[in-house]
C-alpha cells in the first residue's frame, strides 16, 4: 500500500545525495542558480494558487493559519531544529540554512494535487503510477534544491512520507466521510493555499521579503476544515 510513498522518499534521498556533490560550485554560480530556483518556485506557487475557486476561503484559512502559527511559534521551533541539525552535522558553511531547505522542499513535495490524489490512488486502488511519476519529479527537484540549499532538503522526506502515508492508509475512511465532489474541492483549495505559501518562499529566497513561512503552515489543514464545515451547513 505504501510502495508509492516509499519510492518517493527514496528518490528524494537519492536526488539530495547527488545534489550535495554540486554544493562546491563557486558563490557566483550558486547565487545565480538560487535566483533561478527562487523564480521557478514562485512560478510553481502562482500556478498552484490560481487553482482556487473561492478566494475568500483561501483568505480565511491564511488569516487563521497565521494566527495559530504565531501562537504556536512554529517558526521559532523550526529555527531551533535547524540549529540543532547544523550542530550535529558540524556544517562549517553558513550559507546553508537547514530549516529553509527543509521547509522549501517539504512544501514543494508535499503540497499539491499529485501528492494527495496519488496517495488516494495508492490506498483505494493500489495504483502507484501517479506517485511514481511524482517521485521522479521530486528526485530531480531535490537535486537542484540541494545544490544551493544544502542537506536540509533530505529531511523533507520525513513529512512527505508521513503525510502521503497517512492519506494512503486512511484513504477508505476519507472516501467514506468526505463526498467525492467536496474532496476534489478541498484538494483545489489546499493546493491554492499551499501555492501562496510557496510564493512566499520564493520571495524570501529572492530576499524581497522576510515572511515567516512556517507560521503560515496551519492554514493547510484549516482550509479543509473550513470547507467541510461550510459543506455541512
Amino acid at each position: 500500500m505504501l510502495f508509492g510513498s516509499i519510492i518517493n522518499v527514496i528518490c528524494i534521498i537519492i536526488g539530495t545525495l547527488i545534489g550535495l556533490l554540486l554544493t562546491k560550485i563557486g558563490d557566483k554560480y550558486k547565487e545565480t542558480i538560487m535566483q533561478g530556483i527562487a523564480l521557478t518556485v514562485t512560478l510553481i506557487g502562482l500556478q498552484m494558487a490560481l487553482e482556487t475557486n473561492a478566494v475568500i476561503i483561501v483568505l480565511v484559512s491564511i488569516v487563521f493559519g497565521a494566527l495559530l502559527g504565531e501562537l504556536l511559534k512554529l517558526e521559532a521551533i523550526l529555527n531551533w531544529f535547524g540549529e540543532w541539525v547544523t550542530s550535529k552535522f558540524k556544517n562549517k558553511d553558513n550559507s546553508f540554512n537547514i530549516g529553509q531547505g527543509f521547509v522549501t522542499a517539504s512544501l514543494i513535495f508535499g503540497v499539491g494535487a499529485m501528492a494527495i490524489l496519488g496517495s488516494l490512488d495508492s490506498g483505494l486502488r493500489g495504483d502507484h503510477e501517479l506517485l511514481m511519476t511524482k517521485a521522479v519529479l521530486d528526485g530531480f527537484t531535490a537535486l537542484v534544491l540541494t545544490s544551493t540549499l544544502g542537506i536540509g532538503v533530505i529531511f523533507s522526506a520525513i513529512p512527505v512520507f508521513l503525510f502521503q502515508g497517512a492519506v494512503t492508509v486512511s484513504a477508505s475512511q476519507i472516501e467514506a466521510i468526505i463526498p467525492s465532489e467536496l474532496l476534489h474541492q478541498q484538494i483545489n483549495e489546499i493546493t491554492a493555499v499551499g501555492g501562496l505559501i510557496i510564493v512566499a518562499i520564493g520571495l524570501n529566497l529572492l530576499n524581497i521579503t522576510k515572511i515567516r513561512v512556517t507560521n503560515l503552515l496551519p492554514a493547510l489543514p484549516i482550509v479543509a476544515i473550513v470547507m467541510y464545515i461550510g459543506y455541512l451547513f
